[in-house]
């Protein structure tokens, strides 16, 4: 069994004609009193990770008994356990293989266990002369012991780094997370080097907590003071100083290496070098402070500065990686063939990224696995490009098709106006991409240090001729700046590759090593600016004269990644750049791209967007060198005007024969829920509807639908109640990124709970009397930002479990960021303080004042219209 099929079972039960049982286990606190009912979100966040770690265990396995089989002559009791039915397929596929060959060849059963038992004397002929080499080197070779604590691959990477170097000085070293050497084998090493980063308030990270379990209840008795007395360690610890700016909060910088440091001292381990604190912060990131320690550890060991030597024209680590993987491919095709485990190494998972494809891990199913022996749940993110956003009918249904055979089976509506497919093993990877080929889509280029998926307006307000305009632009510009290599199609779509002495891979625009870092590009249509063009990296902004597209205004810098208290990063709103024909639109982009391959920062990563290359140059700069390149001026910008930066629900007008309709979808997820199968719903409207779709950024559909079938729709909208007119104006202008548990940078929950908190502000506002008025809100995982969260009225951003940032003041058409009102506030105190605001609003508002207007006229935060200013007078 799996989650998604206890969804199903929810669901068939709903649907069964008649009394339905669906028997489950519901997990419990054996500390909590029996008569205790759970009622606040983190409880029922606790149920649900629990029952998913219960399933995953097997511990739930999905049995049906469904009478009406008996009727068909079937059997009407089953066991639906998808990890049992792939370890029989695969056990059955392996015996018919043998079974015949043996069957047709007899004489090769003799001839195969022969072989088999000359394999297994080669085997232990090559294990002994190993064995026998590995005992001759460590009868010379001092032993040293790296372990690593890291959850976003920071720290492993640095502790491999010491145990490549310190294997180049002939010592036998063994590099392995912190969790996998107990504190008796501890007790038996002469030599360990702890390299740690710090997770949510000074937690340690996932693969080291049980270690420090240990260390830490041992340390707690004087009784074991000498217990590792035999042991000589250093500790590296990182962190990041800006991340906990109070007084209060300092303490949680690089806590977990701190407190190993001590832990291991009293218990009477020696340090043979300073403990050093890697700070993100630092001028040159936590590198400045690991470059000293590795020195003080070499000087101790009486080591030479062997293995890694400061080289000046070094590349930084991902900029050697891209220069290494040979124009992507790495060693990715390999690797999928590798059925060994789930997951592929760091090095080919940045690369894959490039491709579309993000490996993840279930958070919520770590401990338990781990437990279990397991490693993580490994699995797949795909995300497909799709310019302009636009989709026909059978391209979604080939979609909902895929999401049940290689995923979780939902999808997901993102706000780069495409799709992205979720819990695709790694096994499915490759036949999903091709799947999703066979289909005329792609997943190239989705994700990167490249142009990602090309945004432009969904809403056809103005003509016929200005919507296909800007569609093709969209569709134009994303071809062009696609990257050239075969690699996508030799791993993927098994194209045979170019013979090496032949022809060699270029990159005409990005080169060998790409972008700095990824690069957004959205085309609005003004008045609505429903692709939030002001976020991106560049922005073509259409001048609409006539039911024609004359001409762009073309905008650079803008970008809504930040670091947390950290004042050299800032979300930014791109600013003009000058104003092009329809015909310049592509040059101008390439060249704009051209600028930031040259200039942007390799080194420094969180510096590494547009933004900050023109905020360290300025724009007349930028000006000059996009248009020394283009080797024509660009025409001064056009002026233009937003009245909103959100989808406009309900009916229509559409191109000619047309009317739209704009459906609100609940974070984008497409999945047949309990009591409502939303994917089901979709899949019987869109299968008949006979239109064309379009995906928002904003995590909605707009159906294209022809007039002779508006009837139709009308009556279906009705059927599976998907009407908009439900849903208060905040719901219909909420918005959140996935956050746990598969993205690795969440620090708290988004997705899972916006439901919740859109109940409790769907109160609110009916109270206040505001059920129909548009106030904008998101909410975010991380500081990345994937929800564009600060071009709004209100924002939040994950900051730790259960904790909030709370963002006020940006503008309801996109044009004003926010700023940062409360910090680290739980879900009670962040709707308590909206409480607050919404009614006061109610009360006090202006006429057509919107809400985000408000808050800066009543003084709750300040305007904030660029990101110089972001940080001025934030909380």
């Amino acid at each position: 069994a799996n989650y998604t099929q206890a969804l199903r079972a929810f669901a068939e039960a709903a649907a069964y004609p008649g009394p339905s049982i669906v028997i489950a286990y519901a997990p419990s606190d054996a500390g909590e009193s029996a008569a205790q009912l759970p009622g606040s979100s983190a409880d029922a966040l606790r149920m649900l990770k629990d029952s998913k770690a219960a399933v995953e265990e097997g511990h739930w396995p999905l049995y049906r008994w469904d009478p009406r089989l008996e009727a068909r002559d079937q059997e009407p009791f089953q066991l639906d356990s998808q990890h049992l039915r792939e370890a029989v397929r695969e056990f059955l596929r392996r015996e018919s293989n043998l079974s015949t060959l043996v069957r047709k060849r007899p004489e090769h059963a003799v001839e195969l266990e022969s072989s088999v038992d000359a394999e297994q004397s080669n085997l232990h002929q090559r294990l002994l002369k190993s064995s026998f080499a590995h005992l001759l080197s460590g009868l010379t070779a001092r032993p040293l012991l790296v372990l690593f604590g890291s959850d976003g691959g920071q720290a492993e990477s640095a502790a491999r780094r010491v145990a490549s170097a310190a294997a180049v000085n002939r010592m036998t070293v063994r590099c392995v997370p912190m969790d996998e050497v107990s504190l008796d084998e501890l007790a038996q090493e002469p030599t360990v080097l702890y390299v740690v980063s710090t997770a949510g308030q000074g937690e340690f990270p996932t693969n080291a907590r049980t270690h420090w379990k240990a260390l830490s209840a041992a340390s707690a008795s004087t009784d074991n003071a000498a217990l590792l007395a035999e042991l000589s360690f250093s500790v590296f610890a990182m962190g990041d100083s800006h991340y906990w700016p109070a007084p209060d909060e300092k303490h949680f910088f690089c806590k977990a290496g701190v407190d190993l440091d001590r832990a291991l001292q009293r218990l009477g381990a020696k340090r043979i070098a300073p403990l050093r604190l890697g700070d993100d912060q630092h001028t040159d990131g936590w590198e400045g402070e690991f470059q000293p320690w590795r020195a003080d550890v070499w000087e101790a060991l009486g080591l030479e500065n062997k293995g890694e030597v400061d080289d000046p024209n070094k590349l930084p680590p991902d900029e050697d990686l891209k220069h290494q993987s040979n124009y992507l491919r790495g060693t990715i095709l390999e690797e999928l063939q590798d059925t060994s485990t789930g997951k592929i190494s760091a090095f080919n998972a940045k690369l894959t990224k490039f491709f579309g494809a993000y490996m993840q891990d279930d958070r919520d199913l770590r401990e338990s696995r781990k437990k279990a022996g397991l490693e993580p749940a490994y699995s797949f993110m795909l995300r497909a490009r799709l310019p302009g956003g636009t989709m026909s009918t059978k391209q979604w249904l080939a979609v909902d098709e895929l999401c049940d055979k290689f995923g979780n089976s939902t999808f997901r509506l993102t706000t780069r106006e495409t799709f992205q497919l979720h819990g695709i093993l790694k096994g499915n990877l490759k036949p999903t991409i091709q799947e999703i080929n066979r289909a005329m889509m792609d997943t190239l280029a989705a994700c990167g240090d490249v142009n990602r998926n090309v945004l432009s307006a969904v809403h056809s307000y103005q003509s016929a001729a200005v919507f296909a305009a800007t569609q093709q632009l969209a569709k134009d510009v994303s071809a062009h700046l696609s990257p050239r290599a075969g690699s996508y199609h030799e791993i993927f779509l098994d194209k045979k590759p170019v013979a090496i002495d032949t022809v060699v891979d270029v990159e005409p625009i990005y080169g060998a090593t790409y972008l700095p870092r990824k690069f957004k590009m959205a085309i609005a249509v003004p008045p609505v600016n429903d692709v939030d063009v002001l976020a991106h990296c560049l922005g073509f902004v259409a001048i609409v004269e006539n039911d024609k597209v004359v001409g762009y205004t073309v905008t650079v810098g803008g970008g809504m990644g930040s670091t947390r208290n950290n004042n050299d990063t800032y979300p930014n709103l791109a600013q003009p750049l000058g104003f092009c024909t329809p015909e310049q639109a592509v040059d101008v982009a390439e060249k704009v791209v051209l600028v930031q391959r040259d200039f942007g920062d390799r080194v420094n990563r969180k510096q590494a967007r547009l933004k900050y290359t023109i905020a360290k140059r300025g724009i007349q700069w930028m000006r000059d060198q996009v248009e020394s390149r283009l080797g024509y001026k660009l025409q001064p910008a056009r002026e233009f005007s937003f009245n909103t930066n959100n989808d406009c629900f309900g009916w229509a007008d559409g191109v000619p024969g047309f009317k739209n309709y704009t459906m609100w979808i609940q974070q984008g997820r497409i999945a047949d829920f309990p009591g409502n199968p939303l994917r089901s719903k979709l899949r019987e409207l869109i299968k008949d509807f006979g239109g064309e779709l379009r995906l928002t950024s904003t995590q909605n559909i707009v159906f294209c639908v022809p007039e002779d079938r508006v009837a139709y729709f009308k009556e279906m909208l009705v059927k599976f109640d998907l009407g908009v007119e439900q849903y208060t104006g905040i719901r219909l202008h909420s918005m959140s990124c996935v956050g746990l548990p598969t993205c690795g940078l969440a620090m708290a929950e988004s997705e899972r709970y916006m439901p919740e908190l859109m109940d409790r502000l769907d109160e609110i506002v009916d109270r206040a009397g505001l059920r129909n008025d548009a106030i904008s809100i998101r909410l975010a995982g991380c500081h990345n930002s994937c929800s564009r969260i600060y071009p709004v009225e209100i924002g939040l951003i994950g900051v730790a479990p259960e904790k909030y940032d709370l963002y006020l003041g940006g503008s309801f058409d996109g044009t004003r960021l926010s700023k940062r009102s409360k910090v680290g506030i739980s879900p009670d105190e962040v709707v308590e303080v909206l409480r607050q605001h919404i009614h006061r609003y109610a009360k006090e508002r202006l006429d057509g004042e919107h809400f985000g207007d408000f808050c800066i006229r009543i003084g709750i935060v300040r305007a904030t219209t660029n990101g110089f200013d972001f940080h001025d007078g934030a909380a």
